[in-house]
């Protein structure tokens, strides 16, 4: 009996030992043929990293070929997480050889919870932080230094506005971007021509399968992927004359601020533009910036102060998102509107005693002119004559006039934040101000005044439609994108966006009264003796209780124009005096005049005819 039961107890005990045996053969079939992939990557995960190789972004080339924006060489840390968390001893080292706060490492590594890529840290490392990184790799597991390309701009400042700056994206942009292959550490366009144009020039990353040892440290390559470099553009741009118009602008204001009255000259802006085509030669804006402090590591806390202390907003592009009252230079679509509609002739002439017959308000030359016409009225800029035609006009003519020209709206240039500008009306005013349109207000309108605002770029616009017998133009920088091996991937040239409706008389009238303002008119000292004949405006918009803005918009050759400019001084008093002579600089550069050499990469002067 008691041998039986034994027996009983020996086939349970196999039974139950059988039941154990094939239970594991079956778990461990499972986790062979079922998840032995997936078991396969986390083993794969703790020995083998996917480090990124960063595309170089595409280059910017002036239009004679000239690199202005490119990359270069610089070492770059990074951290490969574990499976786990990083130690904590690991971060205070890496911490205090990067001089940052530890708190800004974990945040990093925080964004790629249960990553096996590594973690971008900090660019740009000079020489001796490499140094000290290098002799310390076995107090840094996972700590990984690499060459990656860094944005660079070797011209500094110059036409940093167009340009504008790149720097890492930050989660509200990633979040906007999910789905486009963006990742935390990318570094993008933020602003400018970098920013519109961010999807052409940022490339194609790739990256290389490395084999770790238990430290982390890279043993073997495993394979590798070359990244994919960005497309170049080709700029309208004239390196020359940006530099001369910069130099002018720049030099222009130190004289206002220490030789004149005019101490708060410090803010403006300059666009050389074909008249012809619509292509940006110079857009300049002051203050200004240097796009290399965004490019490396971040920007630096010295260099952040200099921008964020700097009432004059040293970021904003006032060339495309200053709003000015255009002070005279509005006397030419004041002018033209009167013609056009019949409200005066060519010739008739209309006293000014200083003074306007109606209302009390007074020309620039309280002694006035005398009897002018059409002509010398906008020589001599007489407010007196346009008074009257304000008053003949009316604000629905100067309103429709006004954006037959293309102002209160955007160009359309390929660059952010450009501004709409204010063309003001009875329906405008009713709405902002619960207020009817009184007349006297159709005087300040008609020379530039009152409630309007245009920017640099519209005004621009504005004059080069003079010069070329009415044709609007859509303002662009870029000619073409090329890629890596030169073929041109896409060309852009000449986009009518408008016509402003101008009978030949009116068109002669202008530009013959604009000839004048050159010769013998407001701006006649300035242009003395140029050798390129050049018609132009001059403007002085009042800017109570600061000082007024200065204007200037004019173009050249007179007969063959292939170069139009406008100059904007805030708080830099009279137009002719204060803004002209930077146009002329700008001219000088244009056609070589009195110019150093070899003159910058040595471009060629534009001639009349030039098409760009």
């Amino acid at each position: 009996m008691l041998a039986k039961r034994e027996r009983n107890r020996a086939d349970v005990f196999i039974i139950l030992a059988i039941l154990v045996f094939m239970l594991l053969i079956g778990r461990l079939g499972y986790l062979q043929a079922v998840q032995g992939k997936y078991y396969a990557k986390l083993a794969d995960g703790n020995r083998i990293r996917l480090i990124p190789i960063m595309a170089p972004r595409g280059t910017f080339y002036d239009r004679y070929g000239v690199p202005v924006v490119s990359n270069r060489p610089g070492f770059s840390v990074e951290i490969m997480p574990l499976t786990g968390p990083v130690e904590n001893a690991v971060i205070d080292k890496l911490a205090a050889i990067l001089n940052i706060n530890p708190q800004e490492i974990q945040e990093k590594i925080n964004r790629k919870p249960g990553s096996f890529e590594p973690v971008l840290i900090k660019k740009d490392l000079d020489p001796v932080t490499v140094t000290k990184l290098e002799e310390r790799r076995g107090e840094l597991p996972g700590v990984v230094v690499q060459v990656q390309p860094i944005r660079e701009y070797p011209f500094k400042t110059l036409a940093a506005h167009a340009f504008g700056y790149v720097g890492e994206i930050s989660e509200e942009q990633l979040e906007k971007r999910k789905g486009k292959g963006y990742k935390s550490g990318d570094i993008i366009g933020k602003d400018g021509l970098e920013w519109f144009y961010d999807d052409i020039l940022r490339g194609v990353d790739g990256g290389q399968q490395v084999e770790v040892d238990v430290n982390r440290r890279p043993v073997e390559v495993m394979g590798k992927k070359d990244p994919v470099p960005g497309d170049d553009i080709v700029l309208t741009l004239d390196t020359r004359i940006q530099k001369a118009a910069e130099q002018a602008l720049d030099e222009q204001l130190k004289y206002l601020q220490e030789q004149t009255p005019y101490k708060n000259a410090q803010a403006g802006a300059v666009v050389a533009i074909n008249p012809k085509t619509g292509a940006i030669l110079a857009m300049v804006s002051r203050p200004n910036f240097d796009p290399n402090w965004f490019a490396g590591g971040g920007i630096s806390q010295v260099n952040w102060q200099k921008i964020a202390e700097n009432k004059f907003h040293p970021l904003n592009n006032r060339a495309i998102a200053g709003e000015y009252a255009p002070g005279s230079i509005f006397k030419i679509v004041t002018g033209a509107a009167a013609l056009e509609t019949g409200k005066v002739t060519p010739y008739e002439q209309i006293f000014c005693g200083g003074r306007h017959r109606i209302y009390d308000v007074w020309c620039w030359d309280t002694a006035g002119h005398g009897n002018e016409d059409f002509i010398h009225a906008l020589a001599d800029s007489c407010d007196v004559y346009f008074y009257e035609m304000g008053l003949r006009l009316g604000i629905d003519n100067m309103e429709k006039y006004s954006r037959l020209w293309g102002l209160g709206k955007p160009t359309g240039i390929s660059l952010p934040g450009e501004a709409a500008g204010l063309v003001p009306s009875r329906a405008w005013k009713q709405e902002k101000m619960a207020e009817e349109w009184f007349e006297v207000e159709n005087l300040f309108i008609a020379i530039g005044q009152g409630f309007q605002m245009h920017t640099p770029l519209q005004l621009a616009n504005v004059i080069s439609a003079v010069a070329n017998g009415g044709v609007l133009y859509k303002p662009w920088l870029v000619s073409q994108i090329r890629g890596q091996n030169g073929e041109i991937k896409q060309q852009f040239g000449p986009e009518e966006i408008g016509r402003v409706p101008l009978d030949p008389m009116t068109t002669n009238m202008l530009r013959e009264g604009l000839r004048r303002v050159a010769t013998d008119g407001t701006a006649g000292g300035v242009f003395e003796n140029f050798p390129v004949p050049v018609a132009g405006k001059t403007g002085t918009a009042e800017n109570p209780p600061y000082d007024d803005f200065a204007l200037f918009a004019g173009y050249a050759p007179f007969d063959e124009p292939t170069i139009a400019v406008i100059v904007v001084i805030e708080q830099g008093g009279h137009g002719g005096s204060a803004a002209g002579p930077v146009a002329r600089k700008v001219m000088e550069a244009a056609f070589n005049i009195n110019q150093p050499s070899p003159a910058l990469e040595q471009p060629v002067a534009l001639q009349p005819g030039t098409i760009l």
